[in-house]
């Protein structure tokens, strides 16, 4: 007898306040459809100040305007991105991204003509701009300009790569179309596994329900494996070619360099890593000791140790405001409105709905974080790390003008795995205060999921990349073999012998990441930002009220300083192994507590 699988609820029928306030962007869609007959022109009237920058009054009033324009273009990127990810299946949103994506190519290639215009003047003219009161706002982001002029070219050359970067956009888009809306992952325990249900359903307590979706899911990828592997191999040529194009000796150096993030930073965090991966290994045995298993695969790794505990979307709301108390009241209320009220938050689970979780600064307006609510400390977990970000946009736009450079990647990622270690050490100290031995396992649950995300497979998948880029600038290629076995070899690293593999469905999770590998070199921040974080959450517990002024401080910086340095101010050196051990400190303590526990088990 076939088991009833229950349908999920259409987009149509979500809970409003369960949903996001995109009218804050814009209140209807036709408004946003007015906004799109609009834009062209708003955009072309950039295109005459070709030519004229050679004053600072001519050069500061196009600086101004561009701003104006790209805020607004910002906004309403932001509203058609947003629509498609809560239903990838309706051709309406999908046309809406691909009529902004094509929007915001327009506005590159009609602005082509400012960066060589500027940097064609002599060095000392555009310097001696900066020192003016009125350029105040815009000495960020022209001595940034400065900095990267080696790397910009011609006009004609700019304009060339700003045109580009439509189609380039489109082949990266091929993912998660395939991903979200043409792949079928099969049953698991009578439900369909989806993007939004499979990381519930892999956690699952029945062995076989973890096992059919785990199964399913790597198959359905599998499938498809030499599409995949031709479509990422793509991506890896087309960042190679811009990075060529740019004067850059190989594609890492050009992601990092306009952030002046050093290449040592990416091979400090993997030498740091694979010195320390005996501490995964240790964790392994212990889980497999924990379920009792004769051996441990990989679709337990996820399994509760003690029955699951339901966690409602307020109860994790209240958690997380008691967890950050340590900021301020300040901060606090303004997350909790944000949280509640002001409905930046769109979790409800439904048809058609992407996978993973992100937060979008939402042009200025609020702040905005896309999720799926799964009742689980997961969800708990992926709600504090998100409000991170946003409370990170909120805090840094407040302090700065548009016209200074939002904060980077590899800064955002520091904010949200800082808020869900603080919450977590508020918790784990509760729940050791009132004697609840099974609410502290779970909490270390939530840190070793997020750990083995953020801190096992992050690094794993930048090392995969490291290497893939290597491969394709020496001259190689990369089929669907290679790949899988390149990212099972990498695994293994990290497993040891305490994971039982399954090398072929094991090397496909390279396949599986959309965000993650199609921007190029954006794993390995992930790695780095809950690295930082735990340094940061070590200076809180040895002196709290020096460590949030100056990481308050830090998220005001925004992308005013380098990512670099206002972490450095932070007393976080991210060029040294420090923050890395620090990390794997915390990892090996809730190792330690686990194998404590256990042996009170008997």
């Amino acid at each position: 007898m076939t088991a009833h699988v229950q349908p999920l609820p259409t987009r149509a029928d979500a809970p409003r306040e369960q949903t996001w306030d995109i009218e804050a962007l814009y209140p209807t869609s036709a408004a946003w459809e007015q906004e799109a007959e609009a834009l062209p022109a708003v955009i072309d009237a950039l295109a005459p100040f070709a030519g004229t920058l050679q004053s600072p009054e001519a050069t500061l009033t196009f600086l101004n305007q561009f701003d104006e324009v790209q805020l607004r273009a910002q906004r309403f990127f932001s509203y058609a991105s947003m629509s498609a990810s809560v239903d990838g299946r309706d051709p309406v949103a999908a046309a809406r991204r691909d009529r902004a994506t094509g929007l915001m190519a327009r506005l590159g290639t009609v602005t082509a003509f400012a960066q060589p215009e500027l940097l064609a003047l002599p060095d000392e003219t555009l310097s001696g701009w900066l020192g003016r009161p009125d350029f105040a706002d815009q000495r960020v982001r022209l001595t940034r300009l400065l900095r990267n002029k080696p790397h910009v070219r011609s006009a004609e050359v700019e304009a060339l790569l700003g045109a580009v970067q439509a189609p380039f956009a489109s082949g990266r888009g091929i993912h998660p179309a395939l991903a979200n809306m043409d792949l079928r992952f099969g049953t698991a325990g009578g439900e369909e596994v989806t993007q939004g249900n499979v990381d519930r359903l892999t956690s699952h307590g029945a062995r076989e329900t973890r096992r059919e979706a785990w199964e399913g899911y790597a198959d359905a990828h599998l499938a498809v494996r030499h599409a995949q592997a031709a479509m990422y191999a793509t991506n890896v040529r087309q960042s190679a070619f811009l990075a060529q194009a740019r004067s850059y000796p190989d594609a890492i150096t050009a992601s990092l360099a306009p952030d002046n993030i050093p290449v040592g930073v990416v091979t400090t965090l993997l030498d740091t890593y694979r010195a320390h991966t005996p501490t995964w290994h240790r964790y392994w045995k212990v889980r497999r000791a924990w379920l009792g298993l004769d051996e441990l695969r990989e679709y337990d790794v996820k399994a509760a140790l003690v029955p699951s505990r339901e966690v409602s979307y307020g109860q994790a709301v209240d958690w997380i405001c008691a967890g950050m108390a340590p900021l301020g009241d300040e901060y606090v209320t303004e997350m909790r409105r944000g949280l509640t009220t002001e409905r930046w938050v769109d979790y409800a689970e439904n048809q058609g709905k992407r996978q993973g979780a992100y937060s979008n600064g939402g042009g200025r307006v609020k702040p905005f974080i896309f999720m799926t609510w799964n009742g689980t400390m997961n969800s708990y977990s992926t709600l504090a790390h998100e409000i991170g970000h946003s409370m990170h946009s909120l805090l840094s736009t407040r302090e700065h003008p548009f016209s200074v450079p939002r904060y980077t990647l590899f800064h955002a990622e520091v904010a949200s795995n800082f808020n869900q270690a603080m919450v977590r050490a508020h918790l784990l100290e509760r729940a050791r205060a009132a004697g609840d031995t099974e609410f502290e396992v779970q909490i270390i649950e939530e840190a070793l999921s997020n750990f083995h995300r953020y801190f096992f497979i992050m690094p794993t998948l930048a090392a995969f990349e490291l290497e893939c880029y290597r491969r394709i600038e020496a001259g190689g290629t990369l089929s669907a073999p290679d790949l899988i076995s390149l990212t099972a070899d990498l695994l293994a690293e990290g497993y040891g012998d305490g994971v039982s593999m399954d090398r072929e469905r094991s090397g496909i999770m390279w396949a599986q990441f959309s965000t993650h590998l199609y921007a190029n070199f954006y794993a390995y921040q992930y790695a780095t930002g809950i690295s930082a974080a735990h340094q940061l959450l070590e200076q809180f517990t040895a002196g709290p009220d020096t460590a949030r002024e100056t990481y308050l401080r830090c998220l005001k910086s925004g992308g005013s300083l380098d990512p670099i340095d206002a972490l450095r101010e932070a007393g976080v050196d991210m060029l040294s192994p420090g923050p890395v051990e620090a990390t794997f400190r915390t990892l090996a303590g809730y190792v330690d507590r686990l194998e404590e526990l256990l042996d009170g088990r008997g």
